[in-house]
This record gives C-alpha cells, structure tokens and sequence, in this order.
C-alpha cells in the first residue's frame, strides 16, 4: 500500500515539475508568434539576430545570478559588476592586455571572498553584495568617469560574427544552456551546490567545507559576469560606468522566470537562459507596440508577474490532483 501511495504521490509531482520547465519555452514561444505578427520580416536570420541580440550579455548575467541562487542567496551586484567589466575590457584591454586579465582575475577573486565572509560570518548576501555593489560602481567611475573606451578589435569581430545556418544568439543560448546544465545538473560540484542550498546541515554533516563551496559558487558567478561584461562591451564598442546596471533586477527576474526560486537551491539552467531570452524578447515586443520606454519596465514585470501566476496555478492544480 504505502508503494502505491508513494507511486500516486509522485505522478502529480512529475507533471507538476514537468509543466514548470515548459512554462519558460511557451512563454517565449508566444511571444516570438507575437512579435512575428506585429513584425512579419521580423521572422529572418537577420531579424531574429537583431531581435536576440543583445540578450547574449543578459545570459550570463543571468547564470550568475542563478548560481547564487541556487546556494539561496541573491545577489544585488551584478550589474554593477558587468558594467565594471565592460569598463576594462574598453579601456585596458586595448593597450594592457595582461593588467585588464590581472584585474578581471582580481575582481573575480573579490566575489570568491564575498562568499567566503558571507558563509564564515553568517552575513545577510543581500547586505554583502549591495555594498558590493557600491564598490564596484565606483572602480568602473574612477576607471572610466566618462562614457567612452574602445572595446577590443578581436572582440568586436567576434561579437560581429555572421554564425553559419542560425543566428549567433542562438547558437549562445544553445551553448550557455549546456554548460549551466552540465554544471549544476550533471555535475558532482552542481550536486553539492543544491545541497548547500537546500539543505545546508546535510553539507556540513558530510565534511565538507562550506566556506570553500560558497567561495566556489561566488567564484563562478564572477566567471560568468566577466563573459557578461566582456560581450556587452563586444557588442557596444564603447562602455560606460552604468552601462548594464539594470542588469541586476532583468538577471533576477529571468533566472526566476526560468524556474529557479529564492529558497531552496532550486535552479533550472536551460529555463535561465529562457528566461533570459524571453526579458529581451518582451523589450523589443513592447517597443514595436509603440510603448513608451519609460513603461516599458512595468510591462515587462506584468509578463513575469503573469508567468509567475502561471506557475502558481500549476501548483495548485498539481497539489488537488
């Protein structure tokens, strides 16, 4: 009895979990036929290059937020972070090669020790990363007090690159979504990661350091901001002190869009990179609709309000089933 109790159990909670990891590619999926609708020679390599594009950035941002995440923290200085990036590989990276790689290794560096002292010392993330932020705000003023720079030649012609058969936003979502699913999903490192976050007392019971997971998981969010600020000055060509600081509440939403919760160690890699594409998606959406910019922020949290109510409703109807 008890294993068929158990058997029943499980069928709602599988359909449940299996509804939540479509809800991110429908989303998208009506919102490109909307867009397609609105914008017919939208539907081109060239349009959904352009439509797409500058998401590349965003999914990055995106898999580091996902990765704080996934410990059940969250991280309030990414954008901040990415626009210091950017700041470097627009004004170093041109002439100092060595001194922008010692300071992007420096930076990362500094986010592995933010999870260490927010681990060590039992500290909020949410008040650690917000003065981080304020950090590398400043870093990325006092290198670059003015718009300006010039991004790198081999990553301009990199950002620029005509991919063979789809556009490059594809072919990046494509490759992000593999390694966030190889990292966290198919890993023994991604096991630990969801464990600190779901159960830390089991983490420490096992031995391990945790000071040393956190630093690890702040360490490859660091990683992926540097990508993220890297490909944003790739594709700008030029930077900017605030350049990507919207970029901190757009990687939340999309990481949340894509299936990953606040609590838990809950995260979905491939949904993140959904995610990512359906934020960008909608900003373009919403500007074909002729909508003021200054709207345009509130529309896009009606979308994720609406997803999320979505998931919600899934919830409840998989819990009466």
């Amino acid at each position: 009895m008890t294993g068929v109790a158990l058997t029943n159990h499980r069928g709602p909670a599988r359909r449940v979990a299996m509804l939540h990891a479509l809800l991110p590619a429908v989303a998208l999926a009506l919102l490109l036929a909307a867009v397609f609708l609105k914008q017919p020679r939208a539907m081109s390599y060239f349009g959904i290059n352009l439509l797409l594009n500058l998401a590349i950035p965003v999914m990055f941002a995106t898999l580091a937020q996902m990765m704080i995440l996934a410990v059940s923290d969250l991280d309030l200085s990414i954008g901040p972070f990415v626009s210091l990036v950017a700041c470097i590989g627009a004004t170093l990276m041109p002439e100092q090669p060595v001194l922008a790689v010692l300071a992007l290794l420096a930076a990362v560096g500094v986010y592995a020790l933010a999870g260490a002292v927010i681990q060590a010392r039992q500290l909020p993330s949410i008040v650690v990363t917000l003065g981080l932020s304020f950090v590398w705000l400043g870093c990325a003023v006092l290198l670059l007090p003015t718009p300006g720079g010039t991004a790198p030649e081999w990553l301009r012609a990199a950002m620029s690159w005509r991919t063979p058969l789809l556009p490059m936003p594809i072919w990046m979502a494509i490759a992000t979504a593999i390694v966030g699913h190889l990292l966290i999903t198919r890993s023994a490192f991604g096991t630990l990661v969801r464990g600190l976050g779901g159960n830390p007392g089991a983490i420490a019971r096992a031995g391990w350091n945790m000071v040393r997971v956190r630093a690890g998981v702040y360490a490859i969010a660091g990683v992926f901001g540097v990508c993220s600020g890297l490909m944003l000055v790739g594709q700008a060509t030029s930077a900017d002190a605030n350049i990507a600081s919207r970029y901190t509440l757009v990687a939340i939403a999309a990481a949340i869009l894509g299936g990953a919760e606040f609590a838990g160690g809950k995260v979905a890699p491939v949904g993140a990179v959904i995610g990512a594409l359906t934020v960008t998606l909608a900003a373009s959406f919403l500007t074909f609709l002729n909508i003021a910019p200054d709207w345009q922020v509130g529309m896009q949290g009606l979308i994720l309000v609406a997803v999320l109510a979505l998931r919600a409703a899934i919830d409840l109807f998989g819990g009466k089933r």
